[in-house]
């Protein structure tokens, strides 16, 4: 647990430390507090790539939740994952407020109703540029932004996405490579497919990890690195639009924009 003060937020952690991670930032839990946390606030991590979850009746103790990235298959039936689903679910009728990334985001979809898989087009790793549906991103995600973007670059790194959301759910970004970059339900789910909460250097070394293990081409990744040198994602305000949903903004989609 790291407090920083009164409102209670849970971090479902669905994949392991890096060496890198944990030797640099301490874990990756300090990597998505120090993206999305405030002061007044404190943070629990459940492991739940390791089983650890929450007990039911903690759920409501809760301001919000992140689920994070992870190596695993959102479509894959992994004890861990299944438990995870079902939990989204009792989360959802609780209408308490859910942010999936990466892994997370596909997730959500999956146990709300929605389709994922693997990628037609193979992996996406590196930045990527995301285009914001005019007539269904909720004004209120940008609202501690100088303007409204049409589009903001982040950090990406995955080779499954999702198909099809859920029934209600508005898809509210789009990139030309994944369909779904972003989805929102309600007021209190949305997934990013992006890692809002990923630094250029972290990026590097799960690269390199994934060249180790013949995941991707060494070429591929050099490319990869080489673009990176020279471009920025726009972190802070993907940091900005996350903590805008996660402390308590309505964000249903409207068309009046």
């Amino acid at each position: 647990m790291k407090v920083i003060g009164e409102k209670r937020y849970a971090l479902f952690l669905a994949c392991k430390d890096s060496d890198y991670v944990k030797k640099v930032y301490g874990g990756y839990f300090n990597v998505f507090v120090d993206a999305f946390g405030e002061e007044g606030e404190v943070w629990d991590l459940f492991r739940v790539v390791d089983g650890e979850f929450p007990d039911m009746d903690q759920l409501q103790n809760y301001s919000g939740f992140v689920i994070s990235g992870s190596p695993y298959d959102a479509h894959g039936n992994d004890p861990w994952v299944l438990r995870l689903c079902f939990l989204i679910q009792v989360l959802d009728a609780m209408e308490k407020k859910v942010l999936g990334i990466c892994f997370g985001h596909q997730l959500l979809c999956r146990a709300l109703g929605g389709k994922t898989g693997r990628a037609d087009s193979g992996w996406d790793i590196g930045l990527r540029k995301v285009w914001l549906v005019e007539d269904f991103f909720p004004p209120s995600l940008v609202a501690d932004l100088n303007e409204t973007p049409s589009f903001l670059s982040i950090i990406e790194c995955h080779q499954d996405e999702v198909w099809e959301v859920p029934l209600g759910a508005e898809v509210i970004a789009f990139s030309d490579k994944t369909g779904v970059e972003m989805f929102a339900l309600g007021d209190h789910i949305m997934g990013i497919q992006g890692h809002p909460e990923y630094t250029k250097d972290i990026l590097f070394n799960l690269i390199d990890r994934l060249v180790n293990n013949n995941s991707i081409e060494r070429e591929f990744a050099e490319q990869t690195k080489s673009v990176l040198e020279t471009a920025e994602p726009d972190r802070m305000a993907w940091g900005k639009i996350c903590k805008s949903f996660l402390k308590g903004r309505n964000i249903s989609p409207t068309l009046d924009m």
